[in-house]
């Protein structure tokens, strides 16, 4: 034996210390593989819902109602499973409801008790005990464990567990009981997350989402366009910080910035109410549902032009800075004629709406006003001290990336950047050529050095662009379009201006060629691997079918974001996958958590079952496996050093 490997053997012996330990390791791994795959959910596009997204993480897509269903079948009513259903959603606020309704409140917690612990038992059989162990609630981790164990010495059953169950509601800890097991089942029912992007913009809660994920058991995120401006953001970066406050003002969602955050934007409403008092602001709407009074939206409509003004400076600034960007398309401000109301792109003429811009001078249209850098100085201050938004997006840094394989699955938000002939694209980042999955890679590097590196004011510097590169640059995964048309659709009339043309890449979605070329380039096996993709909303309604390539890829971005739904015909789609198969599940508009708990209205409408296996899936199919089995090889390597003296078991 090598030395090296008997090095790495002693530091495993030091965890299994005997033969005994060893071997009853061994066979707990083994037993371990033997067990039903877990359930996985994906989740995309959220875009600040979060209502509706956290409705559908507690009855995961549906999966919950599913355990309701196969454990209770025709021996319970509709309205009793909607009940159960939404008991589990909403324990707390269910419970105050039925509280004031009920006759018999203690018949009616024996009753639920009874068949939470049902619905319980269902959802943690596809655990080991020292899993379901590890998720039980602290103050009734031993009751349950009783509960929804079988006790084989116990010759009288359901006397035992009926015991159990009166004493609960004897002693007042019914309504505690029904909410620990309640969140249980929750966490039971899905094993892992994962976030195909997007948790800001356009919603008004992307803060209360995060600081829900932040707290899930086991998640991972891969990043958005729109999660990568609000990284920019949180670590000081000027222009994104800039994209961040437009898009808060465009949609209504200030208070986001302001409560939610605690951000201070009183130095921009001063500024754009001085500067800007008597300019023209019509193309400066504010896309909401919520009532504004007169002089707030005046204010907010101001602030939306004058950020979005020190936005086309700031960006402008960069483009000149950073040339291997190569966006000098996008150096508008200085192709404007005053005197016409005209600007020219691509060499052709426009009219435009608005050419009102007091803080711009012709001359140098990139420069900062002394007000303007005041202004962005006090707010860069703002974001980098804000420590909920500072810890949030370490957590995304530190669940997040801008792709995961996981159990055979590519997941990205966006695309695989492809050329004209659907080769990988060859991308200049600071002077060297990346494409394919070198180029997801270089670009997540940057990004983290952008927000942590703190001695290299140039790294760090190019980290940060790096961030706004991968928010809007054409050669992005996370953008995939020929270029982002802000500018013009606020200032030009005619829509052809607007366009933006999409990477080849979304032409090739249904070529299987193509999509086998993405899964290897990433290091999967292309006949058994699937591509998870958000971004680019299915518009179901125009026929659009989220299922790609023969069910090789899924676009699961269904409109989550109230402002898509319109176009998309639904209000999101989520994915499933356990150990089943995969099922796509396309929800219904959300109207409001009081209605989900008074009328007992869920979101999920519709699912179709992707792939379905013959066999059921175990652990041993899924990369836990993987990693189990070379633990289980390791273990066994141990054992035999014990058994021919190479190693020597410690006494007890």
């Amino acid at each position: 034996m090598k030395n090296e490997e008997l090095k790495y053997l002693k530091s495993v012996a030091e965890q299994y210390p005997t033969i005994a330990a060893a071997s009853t390791e061994i066979i707990n791994l083994q037993s371990i593989l033997n067990l039903p795959k877990s359930t996985e959910h994906f989740m995309t596009d959220i875009h600040g819902e979060h209502e509706q997204f956290i409705h559908v993480l507690r009855n995961g897509s549906g999966s919950v109602r599913r355990k309701i269903d196969e454990e209770f079948g025709n021996t319970l009513s509709e309205k009793d499973k909607k009940t159960l259903a939404t008991l589990i959603y909403y324990p707390e606020e269910k419970l105050e409801l039925i509280k004031k309704k009920e006759e018999n409140i203690e018949d009616w917690y024996k009753i639920t008790l009874h068949r939470l612990v049902q619905i319980t038992k269902r959802v943690a059989s596809k655990y080991t005990r020292s899993k379901v162990r590890k998720a039980l609630p602290n103050d009734f981790a031993y009751v349950i464990e009783e509960l929804i164990t079988e006790k084989v010495e116990v010759q009288d059953k359901e006397a035992y567990y009926n015991e159990i169950i009166h004493t609960i509601i004897r002693i007042g800890r019914a309504p505690e009981f029904i909410v620990a097991l309640s969140n249980l089942i929750q966490r039971l029912v899905i094993d892992h997350l994962h976030i195909v992007g997007d948790i800001f913009d356009r919603g008004p809660g992307p803060h209360l989402i995060l600081e829900m994920l932040r707290h899930y058991h086991s998640i991972d995120i891969q990043w958005g366009n729109h999660d990568i401006v609000w990284m920019g953001a949180t670590s000081g970066h000027l222009a994104s910080i800039a994209n961040v406050i437009r898009m808060s003002a465009k949609y209504g969602n200030l208070d986001t910035l302001e409560e939610g955050y605690g951000i201070n934007l009183i130095p921009l409403a001063t500024f754009a109410m001085e500067i800007y008092a008597n300019t023209d602001c019509n193309a400066f709407s504010i896309h909401t549902n919520k009532e504004y009074h007169a002089n707030d939206l005046e204010i907010d409509t101001k602030m939306h032009k004058a950020i979005t003004i020190i936005q086309f400076k700031l960006e402008g600034q960069i483009i000149k800075n950073r040339p291997s960007f190569e966006m000098e398309d996008r150096l508008l401000l200085e192709k404007i004629n005053y005197e016409q109301g005209t600007i020219e792109i691509d060499g052709i003429q426009y009219e435009m709406r608005d050419v009102d811009f007091p803080t711009v001078d012709p001359q140098n249209p990139y420069k900062l006003t002394y007000e303007e850098e005041q202004v962005m100085e006090r707010i860069s201050h703002a974001f980098l001290r804000c420590e909920k938004l500072q810890k949030q997006v370490r957590f995304l840094y530190a669940k997040g990336s801008l792709y995961k394989t996981y159990n055979s699955n590519l997941l990205y938000h966006g695309c695989v950047p492809l050329d004209e002939t659907g080769e990988f694209k060859k991308v200049n980042i600071f002077g060297t050529q990346y494409s394919g999955k070198a180029l997801y890679d270089i670009l997540d590097h940057y990004a983290r050095k952008g927000f942590y590196t703190q001695n290299d004011a140039e790294e760090r510097s190019k980290g940060q662009d790096i961030l706004w590169y991968i928010w809007g640059n054409p050669n992005s995964p996370v953008f995939g379009k020929e270029r982002m048309t802000t500018f013009e659709r606020y200032f030009v009339e005619d829509k052809a201006s607007h366009a933006e043309k999409k990477n080849k890449y979304y032409e090739l979605l249904n070529d299987e060629a193509t999509i086998n070329k993405i899964m290897e380039e990433f290091g999967l096996d292309s006949r058994y691997s699937h591509i998870i993709n958000g971004h680019v909303p299915v518009e179901q309604k125009r026929g659009e079918s989220p299922i790609k390539c023969g069910g090789k890829l899924m676009v699961i971005d269904g409109g989550f974001s109230k402002a898509y739904q319109s176009k998309t015909g639904i209000a999101g789609y989520t994915l499933v996958y356990n150990s089943h198969g995969m099922r796509l599940v396309a929800h219904e508009p959300f109207e409001s958590t009081e209605d989900a708990i008074v009328k007992e209205t869920d979101v999920y409408s519709d699912s179709v079952i992707i792939e379905s296996s013959k066999f059921r899936l175990r652990v041993a199919d899924t990369d836990a496996g993987y990693e189990i089995r070379e633990s289980i090889c390791q273990l066994e390597e141990l054992l035999l050093a014990y058994q021919e003296g190479t190693l020597i078991e410690k006494s007890e």
